[in-house]
């Protein structure tokens, strides 16, 4: 499987970074449950994984990477700080490290916004965690845009990525365009849960690819580039939703697809 990457702000270090279009979720998935789905989601060739502190399972997503032999430097990690959280920055992050067995990861986002207008210096001190190596990117999730134009006003550093919940259901086109205007990649989780997986128009045009709406939600996000992070504990559905190269949504296809966010 080959997933195109979208490029972020290049690393302290001046390296380039790029984030895989598809990833793995790991939310909800605990103990040994989780360190099965991750092995399973990189024999499936997956090469991004996400979790968070909040999720409980960042050992569990680190010991999965170490034992599945694919080389640190291939796979993508996103982890989260937990908005209560604020205050204790440098310890969440090096916690998380450790947890994950890992010297650095690769995108680290404020998890949501932290209350009682603490945002501008949470993000503060995720620049300096950037700036001394500690991640490669910082990015937000839950933000709306105007959240992020505070963070870039106060502190002139735009996040690179806000995960928020999306999919066809939630399609917006002004929500996506005002993203792109900022540099921002739009990164969408729960992609299932906000979309009629039965709704005909879906149905449909999986018959015509012989595929199952999952992956054409899936292939619609990607060809839309919009980073998407599948979730399962099902090595069959984790294999299945890894294999959306075999199939190009046509232009009214995609148009069908965005109309269910109308």
């Amino acid at each position: 499987m080959t997933i195109p990457a979208l490029p972020l702000p290049k690393a302290a270090d001046g390296t380039p970074v790029e984030m895989p279009l598809l990833g793995f979720g790991t939310w909800q998935l605990k103990g040994e449950s989780a360190y099965q789905a991750v092995r399973d989601a990189l024999e499936a060739s997956y090469r991004h994984l996400d979790t968070a502190t909040m999720y409980g399972n960042e050992a569990e997503v680190g010991r999965a990477l170490k034992d599945s032999g694919v080389p640190r430097d291939q796979v993508f990690i996103t982890t989260k700080l937990p908005p209560e959280r604020a205050g204790k920055e440098r310890q969440t992050i090096e916690a998380s490290l450790r947890a994950l067995g890992v010297d650095a990861v690769d995108l680290w986002l404020i998890h949501w916004p932290p209350h009682r207008g603490r945002s501008v210096k949470v993000w503060q001190q995720f620049v300096a965690a950037r700036d001394e190596g500690l991640t490669r990117a910082i990015g937000v999730s839950n933000y709306d845009t105007g959240e992020i134009d505070e963070l870039t006003t106060e502190t002139g550093q735009t996040p690179a990525v806000n995960q928020i919940r999306f999919g066809p259901s939630l399609y917006d086109a002004r929500v996506l365009a005002a993203h792109r205007e900022r540099g921002v990649v739009l990164e969408g989780y729960s992609p299932f849960k906000t979309t009629n997986l039965h709704d005909p128009a879906l149905t449909g045009i999986a018959a015509t690819h012989g595929v199952d709406p999952a992956r054409v939600v899936l292939r619609w996000h990607v060809q839309h580039e919009i980073v998407v992070i599948p979730k399962s504990q099902t090595p069959e559905r984790i294999a299945r939703n890894a294999d959306i190269n075999s199939f190009v949504l046509t232009d009214e296809e995609m148009r069908a697809i965005d109309a269910l966010g109308r």
